[in-house]
C-alpha cells in the first residue's frame, strides 16, 4: 500500500538564488490570475486542459518575463487550478472558490512537479544537494533519510518537491512515496483520552500532561511588543490612501520573521509529541471540537453589541495559537501508520462531569480543579485529568474514526485512504 508524506527542509540559498526564486513565484503567481480571468470573465470555464495548455506555450512565447519560470512548473499551476474548481465544486470538499492572488497576501511558491529533475545527494551529516530548475545546485538542511537517495533511508521514492517562501526565507517541501503493509498488526499499547486546553496543552486519561513554554523568549517578545508599537507610529504618520511605506514594510518584515519563528518551534514541540503519544498508545481518543465556532467574534452588533469582548479576543488568541486541529491532524496519520486510530467523541459535559460516580454539574469546576458536587463521592482532582478520563470512556460513542474502542485490538490496520 501506498503512503504520500511530504518533507520540509530548509534551503541555502544565495542572493542572486533568492532572486531568481522571486522572480519564478510571482510569475506563477500571475500565471494563476491570467488563468482565472481566461476561465472567469471570459466564460471558458469548460476549456480543456489541452486549450488551456495551447494558450500558455503562446504567452510563453510572447511575453518575456514569462520564461522566468520553468514549463515544468507553468503546468502545475494550471493542473493545480483545475483542481481547485474540481475540488470547488465538489459538495463533500470544504474547499472554497478560487479566486485571484494579491501579491502581499499570497505564499510565494514554485512547483517542481519531476522527481528527475532534483538529482537529490547527501553531502555530509547536516546537508544535501539537490538541482533546482534555472537555479542550480543548492544546498538543503539535512534532518532525516530520504527514501530512495540514501541506502539508510526508507524503501520509496521521490514524487517531486514544491518550493515554499515564509519570513525565515525559502523551504523545499519533498513529496515523497513510501509502502506500507495493510496486513500490519494493530498497536500493542494502551488507550488513552486527551483533553486539549490552554492553561495546559494536553493533559492524559493517566494523569500525565504535555505542557510547553512559551514560543519565544522574553527578549523576542519585548523585541516583537516593540515593532509592534513602532509599526503603530509609522502608520498613523501615513497620510490615508498612501501606499506603504519601505520603512514601515521592513518593521512587518521583522515582525513576521518572529512570528514565524514562533509557529516553527510550535510544530517542532507538536511533531515531537505527537510522535512519542503514537509510539506509545494504540487508540488516542479527542473531543469533537468545532474550533471555528470557538474563536468566534464576540463583537456582535450595533443593535445588539457583544459582551467581555476584550477578554474574548484574548481566549480567541490563545486558543488559535494552541492549533489544536493541527494537533489532532498529526496524530491521525502518525497513529494509523503504526497500527492505531484516533476516536473523536462528542465534546459536550466532558469538563462538567465526574469520571467516577457520573454526576454533572457545571459548579464542581473551579478553574484547573475539580471538586465532586454530589456530596456521596467528592472525588477531588486536575480538572483537565478529568475531563481526559471522561473522553476516553467516551469512546463507545464516537463520532468519527475507524472502529471503536474493542474493534481496535482485533481489526487489523486499514489502508490509508487516497489523497
Amino acid at each position: 500500500m501506498k503512503q504520500a508524506r511530504a518533507h520540509v527542509a530548509r534551503l541555502e540559498l544565495s542572493a542572486a538564488q533568492v532572486a531568481v526564486l522571486d522572480g519564478q513565484a510571482h510569475t506563477a503567481r500571475a500565471l494563476w490570475n491570467l488563468l482565472h480571468e481566461y476561465f472567469t470573465f471570459r466564460q471558458a470555464r469548460f476549456a480543456t486542459l489541452k486549450e488551456c495548455d495551447e494558450a500558455i506555450r503562446a504567452a510563453r512565447r510572447e511575453i518575456d518575463w514569462m520564461g522566468q519560470l520553468p514549463a515544468q512548473a507553468a503546468q502545475a499551476v494550471l493542473k493545480t487550478y483545475r483542481q481547485a474548481w474540481v475540488n470547488f465544486f465538489n459538495p463533500d470538499h470544504p474547499a472554497k472558490r478560487p479566486t485571484f492572488k494579491a501579491r502581499f497576501r499570497s505564499r510565494p511558491a514554485v512547483d517542481v512537479p519531476q522527481a528527475r529533475d532534483l538529482q537529490i545527494k547527501r553531502v555530509n551529516r547536516r546537508w544535501g544537494a539537490v538541482n533546482l530548475p534555472k537555479v542550480g545546485r543548492v544546498r538543503f538542511r539535512w534532518t532525516k533519510g530520504l527514501p530512495g537517495v540514501t541506502k539508510a533511508g526508507p524503501a520509496g521514492r521521490i514524487t517531486g518537491a514544491r518550493l515554499v517562501k515564509d519570513a525565515c526565507g525559502w523551504q523545499i517541501v519533498f513529496r515523497t512515496e513510501t509502502m506500507a503493509d495493510p496486513l500490519m498488526d494493530t498497536h500493542p499499547g494502551p488507550a488513552v483520552g486527551i483533553d486539549r486546553g490552554i492553561t495546559v496543552a494536553l493533559a492524559l486519561s493517566d494523569q500525565t500532561t504535555r505542557e510547553h513554554g512559551p514560543w519565544l523568549t522574553g527578549g523576542e517578545r519585548e523585541h516583537l511588543r516593540r515593532l509592534e508599537k513602532k509599526s503603530a507610529r509609522q502608520r498613523a504618520a501615513q497620510t490615508s490612501g498612501q501606499r506603504t511605506s519601505h520603512r514601515l514594510g521592513r518593521t512587518y518584515d521583522q515582525m513576521a520573521r518572529l512570528r514565524a519563528t514562533a509557529k516553527r518551534r510550535a510544530v517542532n514541540w507538536q511533531h515531537q509529541t505527537t510522535t512519542e503519544l503514537a509510539d506509545t498508545f494504540s487508540v488516542v481518543v479527542v473531543e469533537d471540537l468545532k474550533i471555528t465556532t470557538m474563536v468566534r467574534s464576540a463583537k456582535g452588533t450595533i443593535e445588539q453589541p457583544g459582551r467581555n469582548v476584550a477578554q474574548k479576543v484574548g481566549l480567541n488568541r490563545a486558543i488559535t495559537g494552541e492549533a489544536w486541529g493541527r494537533t489532532v491532524t498529526l496524530l491521525e496519520y502518525k497513529t494509523r501508520d503504526r497500527g492505531g486510530l484516533v476516536a473523536k467523541v462528542p465534546a459536550p459535559g466532558t469538563s462538567q462531569t465526574c469520571h467516577r460516580c457520573g454526576h454533572r454539574d457545571a459548579a464542581s469546576r473551579h478553574g484547573t480543579r475539580f471538586s465532586c458536587a454530589n456530596p456521596v463521592c467528592g472525588w477531588t482532582g486536575h480538572a483537565d485529568t478529568n475531563a481526559a478520563i471522561n473522553i476516553r470512556n467516551a469512546a463507545g460513542t464516537v463520532v468519527s474514526g475507524r472502529g471503536d474502542l474493542g474493534a481496535a485490538r482485533s481489526a487489523k490496520r486499514q489502508p490509508p485512504r487516497a489523497a
